[in-house]
């Protein structure tokens, strides 16, 4: 990952006629539609003076640039943001950490074959197949939910249910789960301080004094993936065999770096989106003491409230591009090389596409319409996966504990707040029985 050497400034700079928008401020994070919504009215593209991005935020736009590959380039979308400190990036050297173009961040012929092979791994049939294991997995992190409660009255829903269940679902799937167990020295909580170290130190803006515990968290990941794929070879199960097997289109076999590479994107995506996508929903739902019994009841309607979350809180808020030729964007005229931020959770409450953008409509018109998970080319090969796992974790929470409940006001749970990342880091609930406590 590059660093675009940004620096912070003042977030009162204004910019394009509108008032700057401070993308990591807690006001922001807490509440970031009226930010969206001036954007869209006063600079629907607004440069950013904090990380030199150029913000898009009419959904129009967004849509046309992601379905413009060539000219809009993915090469920046794993850069990251703040400039990494020296003793950092000695970690980070150490470990020969490289991430090169493979998915999300590859512009090159390359990138077809290698997202053909991923999405093989996440076709509608092993979604499908895949449903009975989050359903088990759910009841198993609820029995856990229960215990905790009886002991304690109260649980955290995130580090009981939300972050580990995606975790092991992705991992079965990518024919990973035997290489993360307690007899390997890596588990699930392991890869849970490995991601968000990645998270933060890649995505986030971190004092300089942190960055090298991060930079270590981060090598420590990428030296564990190189191990598997050190070991990975032709017809072997899974992802990893398969990415042994594939060649480029010139015939040329990956390399080590790719491997790891993939694994790494494809884990962080895995877990951190989805699992910071329940928490979303759940906390939500939880929250709307009508909706929440319901949700475990009447068909459909946890599918439809959560492509409802998606459109209007996506877990992932936003993505990046680079021009690749002098572009004209919304009426601003912008060179070669300038990075975009393209807000994906603006343009899902974009009032030119969705009508009241503010209120949650399960079932409303358009309700596909979102970019949450991108068009085009790159757009997320795990969605139809994402879209499985909210169903299923919603109704299967909802109809085995009707009556839960929060046990603090939305307002008071600590939030994740990074360049593209936002999402509750604590959904704490307790036994139901009556309505206190549901506040938010």
């Amino acid at each position: 990952m590059e660093r675009n050497g940004t620096e912070r400034t003042t977030a009162g700079e204004h910019t394009g006629g509108c008032p700057a928008v401070d993308l990591f401020s807690a006001d922001f994070t807490a509440d970031p539609w009226p930010a969206f919504a001036r954007l869209q009215h006063t600079s629907p593209v607004h440069h950013d003076p904090t990380t030199g991005l150029w913000l898009v935020s009419r959904h129009r736009d967004v849509r046309r640039i992601l379905l413009d590959p060539e000219r809009f380039r993915p090469d920046n979308t794993l850069d990251a943001v703040a400039r990494m400190s020296i003793p950092a990036l000695r970690h980070l050297a150490a470990a020969g950490f490289a991430l090169p173009p493979t998915l999300a961040n590859n512009g090159t012929d390359r990138h077809p074959g290698l997202r053909s092979l991923v999405s093989g791994l996440l076709s509608g049939a092993r979604v499908t197949a895949a449903a009975p294991l989050v359903e088990r997995l759910t009841h198993r992190h609820l029995d856990a939910v229960e215990a905790e409660l009886a002991a304690h009255g109260h649980c955290d829903l995130v580090t009981t249910l939300t972050r580990d269940l995606p975790f092991t679902v992705m991992l079965d799937i990518l024919g990973l789960r035997a290489d993360v167990d307690a007899d390997t020295g890596v588990d699930l909580t392991t890869l849970a301080r490995w991601n968000d170290a990645s998270l933060e130190l890649f995505w986030g803006l971190p004092p300089r004094a942190r960055q090298p515990g991060l930079a270590r968290l981060a090598a420590d990941f990428f030296t564990w993936l190189g191990g598997l794929a050190d070991r990975a070879a032709p017809g072997g199960p899974g992802l990893l065999g398969l990415l042994a097997a594939h060649r480029h289109p010139d015939g040329t076999p990956l390399g080590r770096q790719e491997i790891v590479a993939v694994c790494y994107f494809m884990i962080i995506a895995g877990q951190a989106t989805t699992g910071q996508m329940l928490a979303t929903m759940l906390q939500r739902a939880l929250h709307d003491t009508a909706l929440w019994p319901r949700l475990g009841t009447e068909p459909g309607l946890a599918q439809a409230w959560a492509e409802e979350m998606l459109r209007r809180e996506p877990p992932l808020t936003a993505w990046r591009r680079v021009t690749a030729a002098p572009v004209r964007i919304g009426g601003t005229a912008l060179p070669a090389g300038a990075p975009l931020l393209l807000m994906l959770a603006a343009t899902g409450s974009d009032p030119r596409v969705f009508d009241a953008p503010h209120a949650l409509r399960p079932g409303r018109p358009r309700a596909r319409d979102h970019l949450s998970f991108g068009i085009g080319r790159h757009r997320c090969p795990g969605a139809a996966l994402a879209r499985m796992e909210a169903r299923v974790v919603l109704r299967t929470v909802s109809h085995r504990c009707p009556t839960l409940r929060p046990a603090r006001p939305a307002a008071e749970e600590p939030l994740l707040g990074l360049l593209s990342f936002r999402a509750p880091m604590q959904v704490m609930v307790r036994p139901g029985g009556d309505r206190g406590g549901d506040g938010g």
